[in-house]
């Protein structure tokens, strides 16, 4: 069932909509903009219902931060309002409501608008999530990574929890393309992206392909340690599919695994991480390929496979 939001700090007014929609809609009502915004930023609604006059922050106002606000932006916003000058009208769609709804409430005509911004939300939504999978492999892209990352930075911020940046490379793929052709390898970065995808089992988990023969991963809450072991589980499995490469570089096809772990605060860089955990991949692939190398919360290195000494 989908999920309406109704902010209005009248119990009256917001109690007339919940008994037009209800019984198609799951609804939620938020009498303060204080808690209509901080709902709308942490669950999954498809339409907002915002009533334009309230005490201290009013509908516009809200409007305004719901778009400037990456999680909440693309939520349809519907306008209630007694106004009916063009210039309010105006002002509202120009923040960015899809439409309006005035007062006193005409159920049949609530339904109808609520219902067509519904399902061009979800059609909306379905062109999009098509625009933001990997064609080849089926998981995310770049594109939908990059929205996704920093969000989720942002969130482990306000949160203080640990956030981690997992990048992976097909080792020696260019020599492997070049052996076997284009469409051998093109199989071969299907059976790794599947192969990583079927253990990140977590809905907090999340895995992209960043471009050519690289994936990126993304993990909340756990400590480098933890993270750091499941993914030398997660490298071996690779391995373990025992995929012939080029008998000039390796026996199976394998990756390397570099990434980092951090507990962000409001002032920190995602891309500072991003380089980090770019950084401990190319150590990982300098250092004899098939490994996990991983800095940890204190950027001390950890390493699955020994190494010279003065290397670590």
């Amino acid at each position: 069932m989908e999920k309406i939001l109704i902010v209005d700090d009248s119990a009256v007014q917001a109690a007339q909509l919940k008994a037009i929609l209800a019984e198609e809609y799951d609804i939620t009502i938020a009498q303060t903009a204080e808690d209509g915004l901080r709902r709308a930023s942490r669950e999954n609604y498809s339409l907002i219902l915002l009533d334009v006059v309230m005490p201290g922050m009013d509908g516009f106002t809200l409007l305004k931060k719901l778009q400037e606000e990456i999680i909440t932006q693309s939520i349809p916003v519907i306008l209630i309002t007694s106004l009916s000058d063009v210039q309010s009208e105006q002002r509202g769609l120009v923040l960015g409501a899809v439409d309006y709804i005035t007062k006193p409430f005409h159920s049949p005509i609530v339904k109808a608008r609520v219902d067509t911004h519904i399902k061009l939300y979800n059609y909306r939504r379905q062109v999009e999530e098509q625009s933001m999978t990997d064609q080849l492999t089926g998981i995310a892209n770049r594109r939908r990574y990059e929205r996704y990352s920093i969000t989720k930075w942002h969130e482990a911020a306000r949160l203080q929890i640990p956030f981690s940046i997992c990048m992976f490379d097909i080792d020696h793929f260019k020599i492997f393309n070049d052996t076997f052709g284009h469409p051998a390898g093109d199989k071969v970065i299907t059976a790794v992206a599947k192969t990583i995808s079927s253990h990140l089992h977590r809905s907090t988990d999340f895995f992209a392909r960043y471009g050519g023969e690289e994936f990126v991963a993304l993990f909340w809450g756990d400590p480098s340690d933890k993270v750091f072991a499941y993914l030398k589980k997660i490298r071996q499995a690779v391995e373990d599919l025992h995929i012939p490469h080029a008998p000039s570089v390796s026996k199976w096809v394998t990756v390397s695994v570099g990434g980092v772990t951090a507990i962000p605060h409001a002032e920190s860089s995602y891309s500072f991480y991003l380089k980090i955990a770019d950084t401990m991949l190319y150590d990982a692939k300098r250092n004899g390929r098939n490994m996990v190398v991983w800095a940890d919360e204190h950027m001390l290195q950890l390493w699955e496979k020994d190494i010279q000494s003065d290397l670590k």
